[in-house]
């Protein structure tokens, strides 16, 4: 699953997968929580339902999901980290859910679940760590441990719609569209608004999808200005080693006064596309 790109981008966990540290994944969240919830919210998880977080992180949403199923209900998780698999477990011992729930190590490539297992899957910011055919053999378990009639949801970034000032707006845009021109984190990052089409060629049935536009506007909050300063710092620090062009020096320090994100209209802007489908009845 590892690219050779990968580590370059920084904040990785134990996998070597970049941004899934939890310091910085939980950041993010923090970040864009009520779009998070939204996103999460128009799945359609119904109370006693039995759901799988594969790709949980270190379980930011898995007490929104305890919420969605109720005590009647039950949520699974897995990661391929080890560390963020124990502290998506204590992030669900802390919330006291009332739900039973199950975290484990694993791979979402060959989830260690039965066929038929749960009601629905959730999958967020995970796909980007997928290349194409990895992609489809994750949609094809995702299929494969949902019943017939359940759902499978995958939420992801798409960075297209990545755009940083006050300055050049098509800085960060130039960045993934040259990086994308290798096959590796870059490219999969750009291929969001494409995942309906990994669960259609899954054979899921009604598929829909919607991307959503997240901003930030100045004065940006802690959070907010926490996650994005040192992502950007981290993409900047990338494109100065590839010689790209561009003002790329003032975001390299993400606490210095004049980086853009702290200017008083400093803006930040993402994409997040969430792809759902159902799994047909057996024919």
């Amino acid at each position: 699953m590892l690219t050779k790109d990968h580590a370059s981008w920084g904040y990785t966990a134990s996998t070597g997968l970049s941004f899934t540290h939890d310091e910085i994944v939980d950041a993010h969240f923090a970040a864009c929580a009520p779009q998070y919830q939204a996103a999460l919210d128009q799945v359609g998880i119904g109370s006693g339902w039995h759901v799988l977080d594969a790709g949980c992180g270190s379980g930011a949403f898995l007490p929104w999901l305890s919420d969605l199923v109720g005590p009647a209900g039950r949520v699974s998780a897995i990661d391929l980290a080890e560390e963020n698999a124990a502290l998506a477990a204590e992030r669900l011992r802390d919330a006291r859910t009332h739900c039973t729930f199950d975290v484990r190590q694993g791979d979402v490539l060959d989830l260690p679940y039965e066929d038929d297992s749960f009601d629905a899957v959730w999958c967020a910011n995970t796909t980007q760590y997928l290349d194409d055919s990895e992609l489809l053999c994750a949609m094809a378990q995702f299929r494969r441990v949902v019943r017939p009639g359940g759902m499978v949801a995958v939420k992801d970034l798409d960075a297209s719609l990545i755009t940083a000032g006050p300055g050049d707006p098509f800085l960060f845009t130039d960045f993934f569209r040259h990086a994308a021109r290798t096959s590796g984190y870059a490219r999969q990052l750009l291929r969001t608004r494409r995942l309906h089409r990994a669960l259609e060629e899954a054979g899921l049935a009604a598929v829909r999808q919607r991307t959503m536009l997240i901003e930030h506007h100045a004065p940006l909050d802690r959070a907010t200005l926490g996650f994005y300063t040192r992502a950007c710092a981290s993409i900047a620090g990338q494109a100065v080693d590839m010689g790209l062009a561009g003002g790329w020096e003032p975001f390299l320090d993400p606490d210095c006064a004049a980086n853009p994100l702290r200017a008083h209209d400093g803006y930040i802007s993402e994409g997040n596309s969430v792809a759902v489908g159902i799994v047909p009845a057996a024919s």
